[in-house]
Parts: C-alpha cells; structure tokens; sequence
C-alpha cells in the first residue's frame, strides 16, 4: 500500500488571554470537517477554552499537555492538542481589557508557536502558524510597543529583510505597501523598492494559490492617483517606475488606478491581487466586502503565516457572540499553504 500522506501540523496562538480568541479558535476547531484536514496544536490556556467551550455547549474534543512537558518536544499523537500556560491562570476567564499580564502571555505563545515553526516535525514543530488577534495596548503595557503588530514582530524575530500583509477572501484579495504607520508618514516611507517588493511579493502568493498569471492592479497614493501631478508626484516618482520594473520581471502589473474608482465589481472580476499604499486604503474594501471570511496572511517570513481580520473584541467576551468566520478561514488558507509548501518540497526533491 502507498504510504498516506502525513497531515499538516497547525499551531494556533490564543492572542490576547482577555480577547475572543479562546471562543473562535474553540468554535472554529468543533468543525470535524476541518479537524480531518490537519493535526493541531493551541499554545493558549486550557481554562479559557474549557470556559468558552461550555458557553457554546460545545464538548471537549482536545487533549490538554503542560507547555514545558518534555512529551511537547515529540511529534503530535491527537488531533488538537492545548499546550496549557496554566502559570498564566491569575488572568481567569473575567478580565475583559488589555493588561500588562495579557501582554506577557500572548507574547510568550507566539515566540514558541514561532520556535516551533522553526523545527522539524518530529520534535514538536508545526507546518503553518495561524495567530489569534493580541492587544497592542496589552504589549504595550507589558513593555513591548516596539512592535505596532504580530507582522513587525515576526519579521524582526525572523530577520526577513522583506514583509507584506496580504488580505484574501474569495472575492479580493489585497496588499499592503505599508502597514502601521501613521498617515502623515506614509509619503516618507514609500519608495520604488518598496512597492515593487509588494507587487513582487503579491504575485509569487498568488502563484503559490494556483493562478499561474496574476493580474495585479495598483492604486496610487493621492486623490486622482496624483491628477499626473497636480494633487502629488509620489505616483509618477515612486508608483509608476516600480510598476515598469515588475512588467520588465515579467509580472503583469497595472496602474496606478484612482483608489476610489478601483474596488468595483467589474474590476474584481478583471484583476486577482490589489496592492494598496496604506492600510485603510486597502482593509476598507476588504471589510466592506468579506468581514468575516478575510484572512490576513504574511508573506516574505521563512515560515506560513495567517490570522483573522479582526482584533481582540473585549466587548464580546464571555457573551457567547463571537463569530469565529474569520479564524475558521485562515485555518483552512494555513493548511491550503502547508499542503502547497509539502507538495513544492517533494517536487525539488524529485529534480
């Protein structure tokens, strides 16, 4: 008989303690659907999974292993398994706000999910990393604001010289020359490298996702998309001469496009990826169109990266309300990318 291909390993990181993302990742996980596709792993806090799990009147269906057990240095026997931080059980299942002690713990699940991701399977590593949302105001608090986001973060714990957030859903997909910055930023940070390594990057993910020639259209910076330099000249300085040098790389990049007039039906039928200049400029679309199915995946990391298109939703906790939509579809992107990255290696190997 051949030999059955292995599954994905997932690891999936709490986020914030105080969040919702005990109750998604725990409704997203009582799908045995999905729970066929891949073996996983929760670095999080048992306790808080039990606690959701009996408000949704959803049975146990994981098994509970302390994180610093030796038996998590070997390979993964059950299908989802909880890395228990029980030294982290002072914050209980009440506390519904950024805390320094939310900072430290969401911290702490994210540099082992990410050493983890790092190591062979075999001795307790994982083929993709899906991260529930964390706090910004908890790291601060906890003395990490060096970091706006998980994307900063694991570039620099990574040291990838290139990162780009790209946001898919079934009907766009988009990403982001810039990330968390300020507006009145932007224009500093911008530069022709900068948005060719976006559209670069954003091509080499949709042909990892079958699309074997991307169409990709750019918008531009300024109202107009700089009215050919009345309203700005960042589009004809910056914009226009990274677009040329990715047609010369052979990729089939257009613009820049007016944003306003870009994010129609006709024109998401016509280009697979947008590459936006700034966060809203591209997340409002997004959200506008697949609030609760967009996944934020990372490219440019030496590992696979995902996570819901949501925050924390402190308001929510302990309500049973949350809608775990989101975290659900990058579970199913992560183990789409694990499998594509599985079949990739196999096909070098055979060369």
């Amino acid at each position: 008989m051949a030999e059955l291909p292995r599954k994905p390993v997932i690891g999936i990181t709490m986020g914030d303690p105080a969040g919702i993302g005990a109750e998604v990742i725990v409704k997203a996980l009582s799908d045995p659907a999905l729970r066929r596709q891949a073996r996983f792993v929760i670095y999080g806090m048992n306790e808080l999974l039990a606690y959701a799990a009996d408000l949704a009147e959803i049975d146990t269906y994981w098994h509970r292993l302390q994180h610093d057990a030796e038996r998590a240095e070997h390979a993964l026997v059950h299908e989802v398994v909880c890395l228990d931080y029980d030294d982290y059980s002072m914050l209980g299942s009440s506390v519904h706000k950024p805390t320094k002690q939310g900072g430290q713990a969401s911290r702490r699940f994210i540099d082992d999910a990410l050493a983890a991701a790092q190591r062979p399977i075999d001795t307790g590593g994982i083929d993709a990393l899906v991260t529930a949302p964390i706090s910004k105001t908890s790291w601060a608090l906890a003395g990490f604001d060096r970091w706006p986001g998980h994307t900063e973060y694991l570039q620099s714990k990574t040291r990838s010289k290139r990162v780009a957030m790209m946001f898919y859903a079934e009907p766009i997909k988009t990403i982001l020359a810039t990330i968390h910055i300020p507006l009145m930023d932007i224009r500093n940070q911008l530069t022709i490298g900068r948005v060719f390594d976006t559209i670069d990057l954003g091509n080499d993910a949709m042909k990892q996702l079958g699309i074997a020639k991307p169409r990709i259209a750019v918008c531009g910076l300024n109202p107009h998309a700089g009215e050919d330099g009345l309203f700005g000249d960042e589009e004809i300085r910056l914009i226009r001469p990274a677009i040329d040098v990715a047609n010369k790389a052979g990729i089939d990049a257009r613009g820049p496009f007016p944003a306003d007039t870009l994010f129609t039906p006709a024109n998401l039928n016509k280009y697979d990826l947008f590459v936006a200049m700034y966060h809203d400029q591209g997340l409002i679309p997004v959200k506008m169109l697949a609030f609760d199915s967009a996944v934020n995946t990372t490219l440019g990391l030496p590992i696979i990266r995902t996570s819901p298109d949501h925050g924390t939703a402190f308001d929510l906790v302990g309500k049973n309300k949350a809608d775990p939509g989101s975290i659900k579809c990058a579970i199913q992107l992560a183990i789409r990318q694990a499998n594509q990255q599985a079949t990739t290696d196999e096909q070098r190997k055979a060369v």
